[in-house]
C-alpha cells in the first residue's frame, strides 16, 4: 500500500526532528504529501507580561503561534533534506493529541508518524503520552518512530 498523505507532529525538539526525517523518507519513497504539524497552547497573561518585560520588542517570538511556526520551518528543512518535496505546514492551537487527530482528518492522512518520547516515562504512564494518545484515537495507520532511547 502506498501512502498518499503522511502527517508528522513536531515540537521543535531534536527527537521530533528524527520523527520528521522518518516521515519525510516515507513520503518521498511513496510520492506522498507530507504534513508537518505543530500544536501550541496560548500563553497566560502573566507569562505574556513577564516575556514582554524581559524580551522587550522581541516578546513576539514566544507568544501566539510564533514558536510553532519556527519549529515548523526548522522541521521543513529536515524534511526536504530527507527527500520530501510536497510539504504542508500546519500550526494549530490546542492539545497535541487533539491537534494531530484533527489535522489528520482535515488533511485525510493515511499515515501518522510520531516519536516514541514519553512512552516509557512515569509521567507518560500516569498521564498519557502523545504517541499513546494518537495510537488510541487515530483513524489511520500510525508509525511510532524510535526517536529516543527507551522512550524518554
Amino acid at each position: 500500500m502506498a501512502y498518499r498523505t503522511v502527517l508528522v507532529g513536531t515540537d521543535g525538539s531534536a527527537s521530533s526532528f528524527r520523527a520528521v526525517t522518518a516521515a519525510a523518507s516515507l513520503a518521498a519513497a511513496s510520492g506522498a504529501t507530507l504534513v508537518l504539524a505543530c500544536a501550541y497552547l496560548p500563553m497566560r497573561e502573566s507569562e505574556r507580561a513577564a516575556a514582554a518585560d524581559r524580551l522587550g520588542e522581541l516578546a513576539y517570538k514566544v507568544s501566539g503561534s510564533t514558536p510553532a511556526d519556527d519549529a515548523l520551518r526548522a522541521a521543513r528543512e529536515h524534511a526536504v533534506a530527507a527527500g520530501a518535496s510536497d510539504v504542508v505546514l500546519a500550526a494549530e492551537e490546542g492539545d497535541a493529541v487533539d491537534v494531530l487527530i484533527a489535522l489528520a482528518a482535515r488533511h485525510r492522512a493515511d499515515l501518522m508518524v510520531v516519536g516514541n518520547r514519553g512512552l516509557n516515562s512515569l509521567a507518560g504512564r500516569l498521564l498519557g503520552s502523545v504517541p499513546s494518545g494518537v495510537l488510541h484515537r487515530a483513524a489511520c495507520d500510525v508509525l511510532i518512530a524510535r526517536t529516543t532511547d527507551g522512550g524518554r
